[in-house]
This record gives C-alpha cells, structure tokens and sequence, in this order.
C-alpha cells in the first residue's frame, strides 16, 4: 500500500494533483477542497488510499491521515464506492460526517451528489458505529488560500460532482456574494468552503 506520496506538485486539474515522486509522476484524485492547497511547483505531502479493480489502479490523495481513514471506512458500507467516499468528503469534513452519523443527521448525508433519502437512512445504519465518536467542532478545516481563479476551480468541482453546468453557473453565483465579501476584506476565497456552501444551495433547490 502507498500509504503517502511526497515531492513537487507537477500539475492541477479539477479533480487530480500530479506529484512527482522520485522523477515519477503519480496521478492523485483529490477533493477541491484538499486541491485548493496544493501550488504547482510547491512542495506537497498527501496521505493516499490505493484502490485496486481489475483494470485499473486509482490513488485517491487527502490532506491528512483522517481523511484517508475515513474515506477507507465509508467504503466499508454496502453501495459506497471510492467515488460516493470522496463525494462525501468533498462536502464535509471528517468529523462533521462523525458528527451527522453519531446523530442521524439524514439531511447532511443528502446533501451528499448521490445519496437519496433512502440511501442516507440505509447509510446511517450501517456505519452509525464505524466512525467513531466526534473529535471537536465539525466545522470543515480551512484551507490553504485558493488561486485568484476561484469560480473555475468551483465551478470545475461542480461538474465533476456531476451537476450540468447550468447548475454548477447558478450555484457559482449563489456564493459569489461571499466570495466577493472575503476579497473586499483583504482574504482569498477558499474554494472548499465555497464549495459546501454550493452543494447546500443545490441540495435546497432541489
């Protein structure tokens, strides 16, 4: 198992970081919100999961080893596959998913691209005691600040999470008041947080 990958970040695309190892590029699929601290030439450290199917070898990249752990254990439940494990984690953080399954919170799992009222209750069952008990404040961890092009890299997020891209313009635009208010205030936009702040409004307007 790759249980890290370390070295200079190569290149960013919507969903994956390529961090050169040992003059190897390795291909990581990373959530926004763990993409929007990573620089191209800046050095990156990113606890990874390797996922192993018959033709292929995905490596999935995480801020930390929590998020690793957590994305490993929400595959342990029936339906979950690496891609509904990090959709969950691109919309909330470790300990706010402890958090929704240790109270039955239902609507935080369908705010989730992919799980419906039925999913999420079938979920709450199944892995109410597998995460384990919250550590702290459920609030998502800060980012690194994001690059000036912030509505690409959400809007980017958005479409990959599989939204159309009318849907992902609305929702772009639903946060753009925040956004604006965090550079009016000498801050830089953090693409994660904006990035649940949009899932919230989509899972609304549904």
């Amino acid at each position: 198992m790759i249980a890290f990958v370390s070295g200079p970040v190569a290149a960013l695309a919507p969903d994956t970081a390529v961090v050169e190892v040992g003059g190897i590029g390795m291909a990581v699929q990373c959530t926004p919100g763990t993409l929007a601290t990573l620089r191209v030439g800046q050095q990156a450290r990113l606890a990874t999961s390797l996922v192993v199917r018959e033709d292929s070898l995905t490596l999935y990249g995480f801020a930390d080893d929590d998020e690793r752990q957590t994305f490993e254990l929400l595959q342990t439940a029936s339906g979950v596959g690496p891609r509904l494990a990090q959709a969950m984690l691109a919309v909330h953080s470790p300990d706010a998913l402890r958090q929704a399954f240790a109270s039955g919170d239902e609507k935080a799992l369908t705010a989730v691209p992919g799980i419906g009222k039925k999913g999420a209750q079938k979920l709450l069952l199944e892995l109410k005691d597998r995460l384990g008990k919250p550590m702290g404040s459920a609030a998502p961890a800060a980012a690194a600040p994001a690059a000036a092009g912030w509505r690409d890299q959400l809007h980017a997020a958005l479409v990959g999470l599989g939204y159309a891209p009318r849907e992902a313009d609305e929702a772009v635009a639903s946060v753009a008041p925040r956004a604006e208010a965090v550079t009016a205030e000498g801050g830089t936009p953090q693409v994660g947080q904006l990035l649940r702040a949009a899932l919230q409004r989509l899972n609304r307007a549904r």
